[in-house]
């Protein structure tokens, strides 16, 4: 039997996980699969999209304007992504499992009606809706797997859960290579209805868990938007979301003007036609395959440094490799595979957003831990938003989208002094 061991040295056996935890699990890590997918989708089709809908809503199709309506409808999303706190109330009164999955169906059904878009605002409509969902997802499979699986595997099965969004990308990156080649963007967007049937089996197979169970009562009666800002919570509310906002302008800005930064090295080496897109499609797997490497190895370095450590470690990462891929290698000769590599570290650092599926769940009662997971990782997409607005401007009035995306890695550097400030819970159990 696989055994832990324990403080005093004394090994004890790890407990059992019986067919409601795996159902239970794959069932969130599935949803969180298609989450990444719809995220990524947008990432990868930007360029042929806005160059289809822009002359039909009246706007020139050149170069700057597409960096800029792109960047409009990334932050639109992350628009949509912040109204998704929402669910967390929700998911503390009705249940973890029914809230999860209505936010499939909200997500799944507006990424499927952005295929039949006809010009760039029913598109921005659809993308905005998609991002309620899409945000909702995350803060109810977290919670409901911390309160589901044992003590004792519960660090793991955050990292394993944040594994499914890079997943999404992977599989975003292989319906690019073959789908969007062959049938363009449209299509793309179509594969994203998927996740409905997911969302029937979520609610179908998964039991709610026995800690909210037990708690419902009480959290009917509760105020958890008030509860997660009074008391002993306010500073660890403000803390997690800073760090989350943090996390959010860096890897996003990366992964998401990554494609277009491929294209243009591609562009420049020689490559040409489908070459390019494919190309993308590679570098973008590998990203998505190192993300889901360093979810895997994150909680490891949470259990032995300690959550604030790891933290710290992985956006020291981050900072460093965001500032080398677009601060400098983007304007190198001959510098397309350098390129690819440094992002691919980014990739591996961004795994830093699994540490969150382990630290919130341990800071709140169950009768509010779906409201401060969804709090915190709602707030920042308004801040992301922003930065994604002013990313837009920057790379439409220099020209260049290098430095202006280098620049966003600073916000790692805030997060590493804000560390000191977030509660060490290593070792602690989840609370009642």
């Amino acid at each position: 039997m696989t055994v832990i061991a324990e403080a005093n040295g004394i090994a004890k056996p790890k407990s059992r996980l019986n067919k409601q935890h795996y159902i239970g699990f794959f069932g969130c890590w599935l949803g969180w699969v298609m989450d990444g997918v719809d995220s990524f989708i947008f990432a990868l089709v930007f360029v042929p999209s806005m160059r289809e809908l822009l002359p039909a809503s009246g706007i020139e199709a050149t170069a700057p304007n597409i960096a800029f309506a792109g960047s409009m409808m990334f932050a639109l999303f992350l628009v949509g992504w912040g109204m998704a706190f929402i669910w967390g109330p929700l998911g503390d009164k009705w249940g973890r499992a029914k809230t999860l999955a209505l936010t499939i169906v909200v997500y799944s059904v507006f990424t499927g009606a952005a295929a039949f878009a006809q010009d760039v605002y029913q598109l921005a409509v659809f993308r905005f809706l998609a991002g309620i969902g899409v945000g909702g997802e995350w803060a109810l499979a977290g919670t409901f797997i911390a309160e589901i699986w044992p003590e004792d595997r519960r660090a793991k099965a955050g990292g394993y859960l944040q594994t499914g969004y890079y997943v999404g990308f992977f599989i975003a990156s292989a319906l690019n290579f073959t789908v969007g080649a062959h049938y363009g963007w449209r299509a793309m967007f179509l594969c994203g209805l998927a996740p409905v049937a997911i969302a029937l089996a979520v609610r179908l197979m998964i039991r709610e868990p026995n800690k909210w169970e037990k708690k419902e009562v009480e959290a009917k009666k509760g105020k958890p938007l008030r509860e997660i800002f009074s008391g002993e919570f306010r500073q660890r509310t403000i803390v997690l979301t800073t760090l989350l906002t943090c996390s959010i302008i860096g890897l996003w800005a990366g992964a998401v003007y990554a494609p277009a930064a491929l294209t243009q090295l591609a562009t420049k080496a020689g490559y040409t036609g489908k070459e390019i897109p494919q190309l993308v499609s590679y570098s973008s797997m590998l990203f998505s395959f190192m993300t889901i490497l360093g979810c895997l190895t994150l909680p490891l370095f949470a259990e032995g440094l300690g959550r604030r450590k790891a933290t710290g470690l992985f956006f020291l990462g981050m900072m460093v490799s965001i500032l080398a891929a677009f601060g400098y290698l983007f304007y190198q000769q001959n510098s397309l595979i350098p390129f690819i590599v440094a992002m691919a570290a980014v990739g591996y650092f961004g795994g830093n957003f699994a540490i969150y599926s382990i630290w919130i769940p341990e800071q709140y009662p169950t009768t509010i831990r779906a409201t401060a997971f969804a709090w915190a990782i709602s707030f920042g997409r308004f801040i992301g938003a922003g930065v994604n607005f002013l990313l837009g401007w920057a790379v439409s009035q220099t020209g260049t989208l290098g430095y202006p995306v280098a620049a966003t890695a600073f916000a790692f550097g805030i997060g590493i002094l804000v560390l000191p400030w977030a509660v060490e819970t290593r070792g602690k159990g989840l609370p009642d």
